[in-house]
């Protein structure tokens, strides 16, 4: 695999040569570095250069140190030559010897499951507290070069998930949330599969922090999210992934009469989601369904043939198209005022803010389709930005490239009633 500029002349054991992410903000860019060059040689060693279809062999010219051209050779000279000969094959034989024990050895450390999952583990805490050590950058270069570290341990760990023949890595992570009680917890067990190195929209398999701020707003004060227990409710999650906002719905609200929809794109992603339902609500329940749902060419069919007074969405903006396709699918199932309903629904996005990488920048493409309330001038509804929130990074949660946390309530308005 492509990575890091390798300074490592031979793999040593991980657990000897991963330093301690007790002490991550005291270790340097080339110590990480140096780590990671270290696994990558040790379980995706460069390919050896094939050999040629046809070996020449070079022509070997006999120079006759002590005889004359023109004198017959006696067999002295012949048998110091074969002497010669001789040592230089037991060398290369000894020299191959050694190679060949180097190699065992090495293939030996590669397949021993203790180093390796000491290997996955680590990488995997690295990346949940990477945010520590790119912190600790001393100048913005370096910071950047941080992050870019961060994108190839990722790399590294979908790697350890790459081949056929090896285990899949996943991550089983228990989130507990405060609520409006003090005495009540929210607790929610995912499973976070590994990410696919070749398909960026396999991106749901991992729970990212957008979602895991917005279900901690969710738990505090489910009132602002008109997630009350006073009617039944229809609720929608675009892009779920892991299913956090769906699941955490699903436990605010125990009326059976709720009826919450779950939808992503990929399958891998799909397999996961129901996973994690099923883990957090045993069969045979049915709170949640979860349902494929392709934004750019939707599918209207039940249960998505009916309005939803909820929808929900975090970190789904990876490309400028995207935020377009889910405003038109919004403007589709997101129920719209009535007498019953004056306000009509909500639809609550909160996107991460980043500075820096592919997807920096994502968030305006959500202010460039959703006008302010206060900028509108039409007196037909349509979907309007009620109101908008910024926050900073919250410490351990999050990618590093996530610089802060942009929340939209969004809903129908018009320039007469406003709202």
């Amino acid at each position: 695999m492509d990575g890091i500029n390798s300074t490592i002349p031979y793999p040593t054991a991980p657990t000897s040569s991963l330093p301690a992410l007790g002490r991550l903000r005291g270790h340097s860019t080339k110590q990480i570095q140096d780590a990671l060059s270290n696994l990558q040689l040790l379980y995706w060693p460069p390919a050896s250069p094939p050999l040629p279809a046809k070996l020449a062999l070079p022509k070997r010219v006999t120079r006759h140190l002590i005889h004359d051209d023109s004198v017959p050779d006696s067999g002295y000279a012949s048998a110091e030559g074969e002497d010669d000969d001789e040592e230089d094959r037991e060398s290369q034989q000894v020299h191959e010897s050694s190679e060949n024990e180097q190699d065992e050895e090495l293939e030996l450390l590669r397949c021993d499951p203790f180093e390796r999952n000491f290997a996955i583990k680590w990488v995997t805490g690295f990346v949940s507290r990477s945010d520590v050590w790119v912190e600790a950058s001393t100048s913005e270069e370096e910071a950047e070069l941080r992050s870019e570290i961060l994108e190839q341990v990722i790399s590294i760990l979908s790697a350890f998930s790459g081949g056929e023949e090896e285990t899949e890595v996943a991550l089983t992570r228990t989130f507990s949330f405060l609520t409006h009680t003090p005495e009540e917890e929210i607790k929610v067990e995912l499973n976070d599969a590994p990410l696919s190195s070749n398909d960026h929209t396999s991106v749901g398999l991992q729970s990212w922090g957008s979602a895991i701020l917005l279900a901690e707003r969710m738990c505090k004060d489910p009132a602002e999210f008109s997630l009350v227990t006073h009617k039944p409710l229809r609720i929608l999650e675009l892009g779920a992934g892991t299913g956090l906002l769906s699941i955490v719905a699903a436990k605010l609200l125990p009326l059976t009469t709720t009826k919450i929809v779950a939808t992503d794109y990929h399958p891998d992603v799909l397999a996961n989601l129901s996973q994690n339902v099923l883990t957090n609500f045993p069969a045979p329940s049915t709170r949640i369904e979860v349902l494929p749902l392709d934004w750019e060419s939707p599918k209207y069919t039940a249960p998505l043939d009916a309005p939803f007074d909820i929808i929900l969405a975090a970190d789904v903006i990876y490309y400028p198209e995207h935020a377009k396709w889910i405003k038109g699918c919004v403007e589709q199932l997101l129920a719209r005022p009535s007498p019953e309903s004056p306000e009509g629904g909500v639809f609550w996005l909160i996107i991460p803010l980043r500075t820096t990488g592919r997807h920096e920048g994502m968030s305006c493409t959500v202010d460039a389709l959703f006008p302010d309330v206060s900028n509108l001038t039409g007196l037909d509804s349509e979907l309007a930005v009620l109101y908008r929130e910024e926050s900073g990074r919250h410490v351990g949660v999050g990618r590093a490239d996530e610089g802060g946390y942009k929340l939209f309530k969004i809903g129908w308005a018009n320039a007469k009633v406003g709202v």
